[in-house]
């Protein structure tokens, strides 16, 4: 006789983490494990009077999504703060700061985020439009994809930034044509603001924290690697957040921590990136954070023309410049790093967008090999906006993971005002190179970059298996070829995360012994057309066999 279920999911479809779903299947959850996977017609030797019955109604049951590279505390902060993600102009923007300083009249310096780069000439906002509503009180806010930050004139006054104010090495000030900086830094000048203005306090970071939660569970998301642990770019460390959830018993999710390389710094970070795993190992968190994981920001980003390439980039009109974007660590010392960070046990999650430093960083992890042999790491390059196609069969060769953000590969303006007309003939054809992966053999991991895109994993995978946003005639970025199936999206999205997080013993699959890590998504999204997979919606996500998030009004 069965042990009787405390919960038993039938009536739908079930993608078991891999190929295509099981239909005709039950699936048992005792305490916070998978106990059986069965024939729905022997779902009665699993149920007593206290077992609940979850009747799908045709939808689908799959293993909770795991985002391989987001930034939670950050979004949740923004959300707390001035946020611009629903602008869809300069001038929605303009206003929602004039409205949020209206409502925080006591607030000394103003933070925030979210503006996109399309809303701007050059992609460069001015601290003339924010002088205009707010003109005595500091203002900062990061981009959406906090590769850049707009000041006002009063921020740039308090941080003493004027036209002496030389552009560090690793960034750019955008400047007016007397040479006077216009209002726009990018990269590593946004740390001219460090020591100025604000950053949020622990009590912040953790309301932040937990606000982030609740939006990502209720996009069926139940673990993720957290893509930056420390201080960088105005974002403030996450760690002790995420310490103090689990310890307070509010963290539902788990946590891998990728703790931030300083590029400024050296080898030595290595020694302390290990005690500080062994540290936070050997706390009780309930296995909800880890911290064996290492970002290394390899490059910048092609729209503000930091993305590092082998070959320059045009003015817009044809011509090259001088400019073939950032390699922010020297390649043969990228190679010393990444070689002792696999020997201390570290896995590398690179931070890989320009062609050229997706070859540097592969360059790094085939002499990390030829050092130390093949190891566990499970290193990962995050982004591959443009990848040579040269560079696409030694992934498999390396055993290295292609970390997707799938969302981003479709025509929009950002890509066709500020990208591809700056980039060589031919560039688009080896953008966000999926198709050429899956048939090469690559493992894939997928994640959000959240707040520098939306988290929704489901419209994700409608990127990945179409090309083309929803209810755009443009034609399929890079070419129909670079599609890839349903089945390897949301694989990528389940068992792939999982496999970067070292957590697929127990995670990312439905299967016996498993956690009980779920979401329930509806209208089956492999019973839809593909145009139609962004209609599907999650209904429900479970975390250790309990329901975190229900649809309201769902019953599943």
């Amino acid at each position: 006789m069965a042990t009787a279920a405390d919960v038993i999911f039938t009536g739908g479809a079930v993608f078991t983490g891999s190929g295509d779903p099981i239909r005709g299947y039950a699936v048992a959850v005792t305490g916070d494990r998978i106990t059986a996977v069965v024939s729905a017609s022997e779902i009665e030797l699993y149920c007593d009077a206290e077992t609940r019955i979850v009747d799908l109604d045709g939808a689908l049951l799959s293993p909770g999504f795991q985002d391989a590279h987001v930034h939670p505390t950050s979004g949740g902060v923004e959300l707390l703060q001035c946020n611009l993600t629903g602008g869809g102009s300069a001038a929605d923007a303009v206003a929602i700061i004039a409205a949020y300083a209206a409502a925080n009249p006591d607030v000394g310096w103003i933070t925030g985020g979210g503006w996109s780069m399309d809303h701007y000439p050059g992609g460069n906002p001015t601290a003339s439009l924010i002088d205009d509503v707010v003109p005595d009180v500091p203002v900062t806010l990061m981009s959406r994809d906090h590769h850049s930050l707009w000041a006002n004139t009063a921020a740039m006054r308090a941080a003493g930034i004027d036209a002496d104010t030389p552009d560090p090495v690793d960034g750019v000030i955008v400047r007016d044509a007397a040479g006077h900086p216009s209002g726009t830094f990018h990269e590593g000048a946004v740390d001219l603001f460090g020591g100025h203005r604000p950053t949020p306090d622990a009590d912040l970071v953790y309301r932040g924290l937990l606000r982030a939660q609740e939006e990502l569970t209720a996009l069926g998301i139940t673990g993720w690697q957290d893509a930056l642990i420390g201080e960088a770019a105005g974002m403030a460390n996450p760690l002790d957040a995420y310490l103090r959830a689990a310890d307070e018993g509010t963290l539902e999710v788990h946590v891998v921590g990728s703790q931030w390389w300083e590029r400024s710094a050296g080898i030595e970070q290595v020694a302390r990136m290990a005690a500080r795993r062994e540290q936070v190992a050997a706390r009780d968190t309930g296995g909800k954070v880890s911290l064996g994981t290492t970002k290394i920001m390899v490059d910048g980003v092609a729209e503000n023309r930091t993305a590092a390439m082998l070959t320059p980039y045009g003015d817009g009109h044809g011509h090259p410049t001088g400019n073939s974007g950032l390699s922010f660590i020297d390649p043969e010392l990228l190679k010393q790093y990444v070689t002792a960070l696999d020997a201390a046990g570290q896995q590398v999650h690179f931070h890989a967008l320009g062609d050229r430093a997706v070859r540097e960083a592969l360059d790094a992890l085939e002499a990390a090999r030829a050092a130390n042999g093949a190891t566990d790491g499970r290193h990962h390059l995050a982004h591959l906006q443009v990848v040579d196609e040269a560079e696409v069969p030694r992934f498999a060769e390396l055993d290295a993971t292609a970390n997707i953000q799938a969302l981003w590969a479709t025509h929009e303006d950002q890509m066709d005002e500020l990208t591809l007309p700056f980039l060589r003939e031919g560039a688009e054809s080896r953008h966000y190179p999926f198709g050429d992966f899956v048939r090469a053999g690559v493992r894939l991991c997928a994640g959000s970059d959240w707040p520098v895109s939306s988290a929704d994993p489901i419209a994700a995978i409608h990127i990945a298996v179409n090309r083309t946003a929803p209810g755009s005639d443009a034609p399929p970025l890079a070419g129909p070829e670079q599609r890839i199936g349903l089945a390897a999206a949301f694989a990528a999205y389940t068992s792939g995360t999982a496999r970067i997080n070292h957590r697929d013993d127990d995670t990312g699959r439905i299967r016996p012994g498993y956690l009980a890590n779920l979401t329930v998504i509806s209208p089956n999204p492999f019973e839809l057309a593909p145009g139609d997979i962004h209609t599907a919606t999650v209904q429900s996500t479970w975390i250790d066999g309990r329901p975190v998030y229900v649809r309201p009004g769902s019953a599943r």
